[in-house]
């Protein structure tokens, strides 16, 4: 690969500045980009990750700064019932590092600024298991289009997708989180050998384009962040504009952030200050720059105070009646569900659309929402009841092991009739499996213990098919 010279004389300097080995650096470049996957611990246990991967038929080989992060020898497939059903996400390996970095806790109120496609964004989630609040926001309106589908497949159920500025952002969310990610836009020095366009791209904008976006995303995330907070903050670039300096920079105007130090880990390289970097000729992974860092708790933050929100009260002037669309929905779950805690949070109803949110929902006013909360599904009007119509959605955040056994179709992730599902196709039960199901109604179907999504069962063991048309194979 032909490397810019400026590029190449930068990097020589720094290595022999910095004293570490340069030696295959350069020649990292022309070496196949490594693939990963990570799988999903909302729906896969860590005992069951071997068995996930043996599906795949890939071998066990770990990502060292990762829990849940596999190296993979083959491309991932868009085909898979694995990867319809959200079992894993496929994601370059030094991505992984940020969101295990961040570390986030259930019931935390977590913001990911930069994140499309996702997958930084949907470990924070996994993370969160379903308590708490993730906000995940994508200025490019192209690019929050790939988040939200990225985001539902994982089956998160308590994260909102915003359209939003990092001004727009911290005009309302003042004081409100407890971490935050920003895997800022940057020069990209260490994706130029996964993107043919990243050197061309790196001629034409270079790091000056990028270091203005990043003191303001930067200066914008502090005003979000309440006292005590976190931030990780991370790059795919090697330029210390970019990455120390920045951060030496951003400590400096605001000396109430200190770097919180990692143990060390194979495969990253820890500076005494507590940067970490992955290196492409070090490591099993391409460019990547990491720091954690932390907000005093006696920094003094403007904050928004939740419980001062108020709530839309519960009576909307259109035709669909508030509570008895709730109790649609909620005879819905229980006809599926042994347990229906995990939905009751609050009820959101716009016109015929139901959304389930864990916060007051004009905490959103004014702002370019993608996806408000968890969207179930919406209500449907006949001429004698409302009746509740499950979203694609819904089915992927099922816990397995709470669905009604009479309302659960396991298939074996080989069986054809997965592939006729997924596209489109009406199948058929067995006669043992009809035996198993309820006559007729809604039934989730599954790539072994994996909700793939809704059918409607009719008494004659066909199957009506639910998937989704944007989503279904060709």
């Amino acid at each position: 690969m032909r490397l810019p010279d400026s590029f190449t004389n930068r990097m020589n300097e720094y290595f022999q500045r910095e004293g570490i080995p340069s030696e295959g650096f350069f020649k990292s470049f022309d070496n196949e980009p490594l693939k990963g996957i990570r799988i999903n611990r909302n729906k896969v246990a860590p005992e069951g990750y071997e068995a996930v991967l043996k599906d795949l038929g890939e071998e066990t080989d770990k990502v060292s700064w990762c829990d849940s992060g596999f190296y993979t020898k083959n491309e991932s497939s868009g085909n898979d019932p694995y990867y319809h059903a959200g079992v894993y996400y496929p994601q370059e390996p030094s991505a992984m590092l940020p969101a295990q970095i961040a570390s986030a806790k259930p019931g935390e109120f977590v913001l990911d600024m930069c994140a499309a496609p996702g997958g930084k964004a949907c470990r924070l989630g996994e993370d969160l298991k379903g308590e708490g609040l993730l906000i995940a926001n994508e200025i490019n309106e192209n690019r929050a289009k790939a988040l939200l589908r990225n985001i539902e497949r994982m089956g998160l159920i308590n994260a909102v997708i915003l359209n939003e500025t990092p001004a727009g952002l911290a005009k309302v969310f003042k004081g409100f989180f407890d971490k935050i990610v920003l895997d800022v836009p940057c020069s990209g020095e260490g994706m130029f050998r996964r993107d043919p366009n990243a050197v061309k791209s790196w001629e034409k904008f270079g790091p000056d384009t990028c270091i203005p976006m990043q003191e303001d995303i930067l200066m914008n995330a502090d005003k979000m962040l309440k006292p005590g907070g976190e931030i990780v903050y991370s790059t795919c670039t090697f330029f210390e504009g970019e990455d120390e300096e920045r951060i030496h920079e951003f400590i400096k105007e605001h000396p109430y952030y200190s770097i919180i130090p990692h143990p060390e880990v194979e495969g990253i390289s820890h500076s005494p200050e507590g940067f970490m970097r992955i290196w492409p000729h070090l490591s099993k992974g391409d460019g990547h720059f990491c720091v954690h860092l932390k907000k005093s708790v006696d920094a003094v933050t403007e904050e928004i105070e939740l419980s001062k929100i108020p709530s839309y009260k519960n009576k909307r002037g259109d035709n669909y009646g508030f509570g008895k669309s709730r109790d649609a929905y909620e005879s819905f779950l229980k006809e599926i569900l042994e347990d229906t805690s995990d939905y009751r949070g609050d009820f959101i109803l716009h016109k015929d659309k139901v959304h389930i949110l864990p916060v007051p929902e004009r905490l959103f006013n004014g702002l370019k929402t993608v996806k408000l909360g968890l969207f179930p599904g919406e209500i449907k009007c006949t001429s004698t009841e409302r009746l509740f119509v499950p979203s694609h959605s819904l089915a992927l955040t099922l816990d397995r092991n709470k669905i009604k056994k009479d309302s659960f179709l396991k298939l074996n992730r080989e069986d054809p009739r997965l592939t006729r599902y997924l596209k489109g196709e009406t199948i058929t039960v067995t006669a043992e499996e009809k035996s198993d199901l309820k006559k007729k109604g809604y039934i989730v179907i599954a790539a072994g213990e994996y909700p793939l999504g809704f059918g409607k069962l009719a008494p004659d063991g066909s199957i009506k098919n639910l998937y989704p048309k944007a989503w279904r194979l060709l």
